[in-house]
């Protein structure tokens, strides 16, 4: 599925690039890793290359795909779950763990709209944060710009 140089998204980690193809021996039984750098903080992830898909490991989104996360963080004709900080907390949690890009955005926004009627949690904060960044970095792979500007378009859907 991935070659050495190419780009990958891992789930709740993010974008990153697959350094090599290693074969390592486990239990006796010969497997092979992907060994996926995550851009911005080098953290190495060895992911065996026969449950990639399982684990959620996938190509960055093309331009399209670009677009319609846009159209989500610009959504508001949605409903903000009223369940305790700590239901939602785990809720955002799960779905950034899915490592849909989709499902990201809607965490940002979900966040962002409750920011606006009431102070958020640290945890809560600290996702929002976290959302984002993933976001950012993967935007702007695919749509081939820099980062400021996609953290600058994200600050102005919000503003």
């Amino acid at each position: 599925m991935f070659a050495e140089g190419d780009m990958a998204v891992y789930p709740a980690h993010g974008v990153g690039v697959i350094r090599s193809i290693e074969t390592q021996k486990v239990a006796g039984i010969d497997q092979k890793f992907y060994v996926l750098e995550i851009l911005g903080n080098s953290m190495k992830i060895m992911i065996p290359t026969s449950s990639s898909k399982t684990v959620g490991l996938r190509s960055i989104v093309n331009k399209k795909q670009a677009l319609e996360v846009i159209d989500i963080l610009k959504d508001r004709a949605i409903e903000i779950d009223s369940q305790t900080w700590n239901r939602r907390y785990r809720d955002y949690m799960e779905k950034i763990k899915t490592g849909s890009i989709h499902e990201v955005a809607a965490v940002l926004r979900d966040l962002f709209l409750l920011s606006v009627d009431k102070d958020l949690s640290y945890g809560e904060r600290k996702m929002l944060d976290t959302a984002k960044n993933l976001l950012v970095k993967e935007l702007s792979l695919a749509q081939e710009v820099e980062e400021d500007q996609i953290s600058n378009k994200i600050d102005k859907i919000f503003s």
